[in-house]
């Protein structure tokens, strides 16, 4: 038995008896119904989360395998070499032992939660009907983005293609961490976000380690430098999945009495502990490595085990029941909102208000913790970073985050009037200032680039992106225009707009696409960043002054419209307050109005600035030229007018 099998083997056997004693410890574990109340069978009840461990284990050892072939482990070429190319194999098998698991746990939570027979007594309309319910449509599509990644790993070597492989496994994971909750419980945008971001970090971190234990006991050379890049990696993971983690905690603790008074507050206590050990391990290596250059695969199997028992206790924790329970909303408000109505809108409540938004502070943290971490390298080795960048794009997180988790986000699913406020915020506001804050031009500086010579580094990667086809077409001075308006018609005269409004992932779909929508649009008319189509200053004044007039008919049609948008979801509502629809909507059409035209004007001022730039350095540019030459153009010029003077009309210049 080889040593990476040995130690697969033991981890395995860490995880499922650290699952064992916590499902028992937590009252998560399998236990005979009372008579009369179904029960799946004692198969079914114990195999359900050693299933959903195995199926843990094999996304983690996916995840790690594609990012050990294209970031940490150096190459010299376009196509991962030697040990990377058993990498992306070892990929594509556990991505088939993930579809499989998938699907066998599909089976298993259909028997064994949802309807509680044992597996020979499930029927197809058992099947269909689960199917019916966002838990079991998203298992499902783990098993078929599973399925896809081992088939298409078995056919590509390419760097930038594995690394695309690699965000495939990542958007994997999303559609069951973003049902993991009860859409019926509070605080449900929060309590997603956090667990996929948990989900993530913990899968990056933990498959990554692994794989470079396999690259370890193999004996590459191009471990250092892999182990060195991955630090960085196992820092960021480390942060991302300790905030996480304590978010979705709080969302699930009702107090801090709860922490050690309750079977649920004591697993994550011993997560927590399990999460400071493992930081303990990870500096502890870190500082050996630096100082001895070795001990590398002592230290990571150690830190393996724990992380395979922190994964044991992670199944455990999502089985075990919470204090707060999934305590089922009282009213259609309640359900719709994820939480209770906020009382009638004053200017306090506006502006100091809060929405626990997932989506939104996943954005504002992410965006300021890594546009900062680019800055300082940058001021590290001695580049300077101007100032008034940093500035615009901390006031751009700003406005995304009153927008969406401050008191504007809290309205906007309760009002069409606020809602369209921060519509415009996100699509009209915050992007001119990210625009102005130049984060590709950052991230080009700061990514690492190769370690020797040929590697597609990351800033390659990022580089070749920006220049792909994909980039030229939707950079094109025309989409970013037809994108930016279209979508304002499509969304809210059709119902589109009440559809994603009445579901909690529909609302952060278009506060998602309201400020990817405007940063395309901004990103090609403002031009600081690097763009496949670079326009003169004439031509993005020309596509901004066509916007306008189209921007400024969407919002007459709206203030205009004898129809109420989404009707049905603001009767669900029932707000006490503002309780005349078509009012409201009137006050959002004309936000949209002043709101939109604003920005467009003070954009189209940039712009001519921008011009007048351009002019007064090409005029520079040619009086430099002109020293240089000593006004030769100008001698040329003067001598022809003297000569048309002379002969009264143009002669042939060969004459």
């Amino acid at each position: 038995m080889t040593q990476t099998l040995r130690d697969t083997l033991v981890g395995f056997i860490i995880a499922g008896l650290t699952l064992t004693a916590f499902l028992v410890m937590g009252g998560g574990a399998y236990g005979k119904a009372p008579i009369g109340i179904a029960d799946p069978g004692v198969l079914v009840g114990w195999a359900l989360p050693f299933s959903k461990v195995l199926n843990d284990v094999a996304a983690v050892m996916v995840i790690g395998f594609l990012a050990a072939a294209a970031f940490l482990v150096p190459s010299t070429d376009n196509e991962v070499q030697g040990l990377s190319v058993q990498a992306v194999r070892l990929a594509s098998r556990w991505a088939t032992v993930w579809a499989v698991v998938s699907v066998v746990y599909f089976f298993l939570l259909l028997s064994g939660d949802i309807f509680g027979k044992p597996l020979t007594d499930v029927a197809w309309a058992d099947i269909t009907g689960f199917l019916g319910f966002s838990e079991g449509r998203a298992i499902l599509l783990q098993a078929l983005g599973a399925a896809v990644i081992a088939v298409a790993t078995r056919f590509t070597l390419g760097i930038r293609s594995v690394a695309g492989m690699l965000g495939v496994s990542l958007a994997t994971l999303a559609p069951i961490a973003l049902t993991g909750h009860s859409a019926s419980s509070g605080s449900h945008d929060l309590a997603t976000t956090s667990l996929y971001l948990h989900v993530l970090g913990v899968t990056l971190w933990v498959g990554g380690l692994a794989a470079l234990g396999w690259v370890a006991i193999r004996g590459s050379k191009r471990l250092e430098p892999a182990v060195a890049r991955y630090s960085t990696l196992a820092l960021w993971s480390f942060v991302v999945v300790g905030v996480s983690g304590l978010v979705n905690a709080a969302v699930r603790l009702r107090s801090l009495a709860d922490v050690f008074g309750t079977s649920y507050g004591l697993l994550v206590v011993a997560k927590v502990v399990a999460l400071v050990a493992l930081g303990a391990f990870g500096v502890r290596q870190r500082r050996r490595i630096v100082a001895a250059g070795s001990g590398f695969v002592r230290l990571a199997t150690t830190e393996l085990f724990v992380m395979a028992a922190a994964i044991g206790l992670a199944v455990a924790l999502s089985r075990t029941p919470t204090p707060v329970g999934d305590r089922v909303l009282q009213t259609p408000a309640e359900e719709l909102l994820g939480g209770p109505l906020p009382a009638a809108p004053t200017v306090l409540r506006l502006l100091w208000g809060w929405s626990g938004n997932g989506v939104g502070l996943a954005i504002v943290a992410l965006g300021v913790a890594l546009y900062l971490r680019g800055v300082v390298a940058m001021r590290r080795r001695g580049d300077a970073w101007p100032i008034g960048r940093t500035i615009s794009w901390m006031v751009g997180m700003v406005v995304i985050a009153w927008a969406t988790f401050g008191g504007l986000g809290e309205y906007s699913h309760v009002l069409f009037s606020a809602h369209m406020a921060s519509h415009m915020m996100l699509s009209m506001v915050a992007p001119i200032f990210l625009a102005l804050g130049a984060p590709m031009t950052l991230a080009l500086r700061t990514l690492p680039g190769p370690r020797q010579p040929g590697e597609v580094s990351p800033r390659a990667i990022l580089l070749s992106f920006l220049q792909s086809r994909f980039s030229r077409v939707v950079t094109h001075p025309v989409v970013g225009p037809v994108l930016f308006v279209g979508s304002l018609y499509g969304l809210y005269f059709t119902g589109i707009f009440e559809a994603l409004m009445s579901n909690h992932l529909g609302h952060a779909v278009m506060e998602v696409h309201f400020l990817a929508v405007g940063l395309l649009f901004y990103y090609v008319l403002i031009g600081i960043d690097p763009s496949p189509h670079a326009l003169a200053p004439v031509a993005r004044f020309g596509a901004l002054l066509v916007t306008v007039p189209f921007h400024a008919f969407f919002a007459i049609a709206v203030m205009s419209s004898n129809t109420v948008f989404a009707l049905d979801y603001w009767r669900d509502i029932d707000r006490p307050y503002r309780t005349d629809l078509l009012a409201d909507q009137y006050l959002g059409g004309g936000m949209a109005w002043a709101m939109g035209e604003i920005p467009l004007v003070l954009v189209m001022v940039a712009i001519l600035f921008q011009w007048f730039r351009s002019d007064s350095r090409e005029a520079k540019r040619f009086d430099r030229a002109e020293d240089r030459t000593e006004d030769a153009a100008l001698e040329a010029y003067n001598a022809r007018l003297r000569d048309l003077a002379e002969h009264g009309k143009r002669r042939d210049p060969n004459q």
